[in-house]
């Protein structure tokens, strides 16, 4: 059942403080890297972008997408907090790497002009968000519990996309899809990949959140990157959101250009990457 989250009353911002989440979806420094390295890696396939990457940005482009700017109306949707940890392949985080993320709403629309579904569009969702990393490589995010969809022909089972920058240059993009949903045998994209392991990584849990009343799930989702990833000649890690890679429509599903290719871009992510009232890393 859908839910509906009310704001706290301390404001835009208080879910943070007033839930005590961001402590406990995050640990002790680096714990998920050390966790990865006793076990084999696998790295986070890639996948198509798709044609719904924001072809105008929303007017809030935060971490929380469930509240835009000021509203007192929140999104309607089952809350989510979806978080994990970017880290290369032998485990390192990737600092100061900006994550993306867009998905449907609730009706199954999107913010791209041409992703509407015929039940019409929440303005109340944001659609979209972005986090900087930290020093340990982790981002959070507050958003909905992904839903099927059909649009422009196309069947989707429930998913969120995903993309990471770094230096202003898009590395990586994927999506992360919701474990055991019945709708997944359908999914197209999802039957691309056809090594097992590969398709595990993306397929994700929606845990209840222990003791809180509004219903809210937990997602953790980390992202394992395989190629190299070089810092600059000052050898200095900036911010920033490479160019889209996204497909006209009409086109084959296909997993997509290679990322960093195409037109689009967006403005710079909001300094720290943090969301106001979070403790800072640890």
């Amino acid at each position: 059942m859908s839910r509906i989250i009310h704001p706290a009353s301390t404001g835009r911002r208080g879910f943070l403080t007033g839930l005590g989440l961001s402590a406990s979806l995050f640990s002790v420094r680096g714990l998920m890297a050390e966790q990865l390295a006793d076990t084999k890696r696998i790295l986070t396939p890639e996948m198509t972008e798709g044609p719904y990457y924001p072809d105008k940005m929303p007017l809030d482009t935060d971490n929380d997408l469930l509240i835009i700017n000021d509203a007192i109306t929140p999104a309607v949707g089952e809350i989510s907090w979806v978080s994990g940890c970017v880290m290369n392949a032998s485990g390192q985080p990737i600092r100061n790497a900006t994550v993306e993320i867009w998905q449907c709403d609730s009706k199954s629309s999107y913010i791209h002009s041409r992703g509407r579904n015929e039940n019409g569009l929440d303005g109340n969702f944001q659609g979209y968000g972005r986090y900087q990393t930290d020093s340990t490589g982790r981002y959070q995010f507050r958003t909905i519990k992904p839903v099927s969809y059909e649009l422009n022909g196309m069947f989707r089972a429930p998913h969120i996309h995903f993309a990471v920058s770094r230096n202003g240059r898009r590395i990586f993009t994927t999506q992360m899809m919701v474990k055991g949903h019945a709708d997944n045998t359908r999914d197209h994209v999802l039957g691309e990949i056809e090594d097992a392991a590969e398709r595990n990584t993306i397929l994700v849990d929606f845990l209840p959140v222990p003791g809180s009343p509004l219903g809210e799930l937990t997602a953790k989702f980390d992202l394992i990157i395989g190629r190299t990833l070089e810092e600059g000649d000052d050898h200095k890690l900036l911010g920033g959101i490479g160019k889209s890679g996204a497909r006209g429509f009409g086109g084959p599903p296909g997993r997509g250009p290679s990322p960093g290719r195409g037109a689009g871009g967006s403005p710079p992510p909001p300094p720290g990457g943090r969301p106001p009232g979070s403790p800072p890393p640890e």
